[in-house]
């Protein structure tokens, strides 16, 4: 089962998350500031939970929560702990009601921290954020009943082996809370599934495999192999992601996300998968819901042999029905005039476009290659 997931916001629905700056919270007194951010938590506690129910009621399995949703909570500054806030329990309990909500509708909750997190930067200072940030997700993450928080591979600074190793070393730094839930996802631009697998086996942190980024960043993997090794490093329903570039893949800049998918972006070996998969599209619900309805559908081109022994190819997305309107003359001048017609052969296609690729090539066969095709398959008929 595929188990689709939204990321952060959304396009059309009535749902915001709050957040504040640095230089607005600066502005206030600090007794002033830990009650306006307290009201922000809140807020974005009852968006939160808004968003779960939009999902629970759109069969989106997945939402991921965004970063600031404890708005600067980390900053060294303005950060603060959550028992500092006027309404700390509070909000802790509408977190956990939150949680509550999606174990119940059967919604995973995931995080995914701003590209500033790198564990393995030689900077120390930059480290020690990287972390504070790390254990602050994971906390929510814990309330919410989130089981991924996923970062990239980093730099790699001249030397990727040694980078490496550094993201491991750093590894032990972490919490069993937030270790638990870490994982490494491959980029569009330092790191490929093939050099982090190697880390993720050794140090037992799962690889969410960015599909997109994999094919703008190459390596020697295939997508089916690099999808088999992905899951493999998993104690639990992998997480990957999905997306399509905004001008093709021969535009000039491929790592730009479109608002929505193209189905053919989508791997046919991820279909019979029990996988979560965050689509990152710009048109956030509206291209979740799309792309749920694409995958939902079955195309089929077909071949019926008519009465007078000739062949007709087309495509359907039902087949009895259509044969039906074959026979009642309603469905091809062709086939009207050679009736009746009979199924020969069909054969399943993931969209409608496929289809139309697969019926094209099927009509260019000669006769002694559509009978091959038909013979290949036991009685004559076949879900391919």
């Amino acid at each position: 089962m595929i188990r689709l997931g939204l990321c952060c916001i959304f396009r059309e629905q009535p749902i915001r998350f709050r957040n504040t700056t640095v230089k607005a919270m600066s502005a206030l007194p600090r007794e002033a500031a830990l009650a306006r951010l307290s009201s922000l938590c809140l807020k974005n506690a009852e968006a939160l939970l808004a968003a779960l129910q939009f999902c629970a009621a759109s069969g989106i399995g997945c939402f991921r929560i965004n970063s600031q949703i404890l708005p600067v909570k980390t900053h060294a500054e303005c950060g603060y702990e959550v028992d500092d806030l006027p309404a700390g329990a509070e909000i802790v309990q509408r977190f956990r009601d939150c949680g509550e909500f999606a174990a119940s509708h059967d919604i995973r909750t995931s995080f995914h921290p701003d590209q500033f997190v790198v564990l393995n930067s030689p900077r120390p200072d930059v480290v020690d954020r990287s972390l504070a940030e790390l254990e602050y997700q994971a906390e929510v993450a814990e309330w919410v009943g989130a089981d991924v928080v996923n970062i990239h591979g980093g730099g790699a600074y001249g030397d990727k082996p040694a980078a490496l190793d550094r993201f491991a070393s750093t590894l032990s730094r972490l919490s069993d809370r937030a270790r638990s839930r870490l994982t490494v996802e491959n980029d569009d631009v330092t790191y490929t599934p093939s050099e982090l697998l190697p880390l993720c086996r050794r140090e037992g942190v799962p690889l969410v495999y960015d599909v997109h980024h994999h094919r703008c960043l190459k390596d020697e993997l295939s997508v089916e192999a690099a999808t088999e090794l992905a899951i493999a490093t998993w104690n639990r329903e992998p997480v990957f992601h999905i997306s399509s570039p905004l001008e093709g893949w021969t535009g000039p800049k491929p790592g730009r996300h479109h608002d929505f998918i193209d189905l053919p972006d989508f791997p046919d070996c991820w279909r019979d998968l029990s996988l979560t998969v965050e689509v990152e599209a710009k048109a956030k619900e509206l291209a979740v819901l799309r792309l749920r309805k694409q995958l939902a559908e079955q195309w089929f081109v077909y071949i019926l042999q008519c009465a007078d022994g000739s062949f007709y190819t087309g495509i359907t997305n039902n087949p009895d029905r259509r044969i039906q309107q074959h026979n009642a003359g309603t469905a091809s001048r062709y086939t009207r005039g050679r009736l009746p017609a009979v199924l020969a052969y069909q054969e399943l296609q993931p969209s409608r476009s496929m289809a139309l690729k697969r019926e094209l090539a099927i009509k260019a066969m000669s006769r002694t290659g559509k009978e091959s095709l038909i013979a290949s398959v036991e009685n004559g008929k076949s879900d391919y």
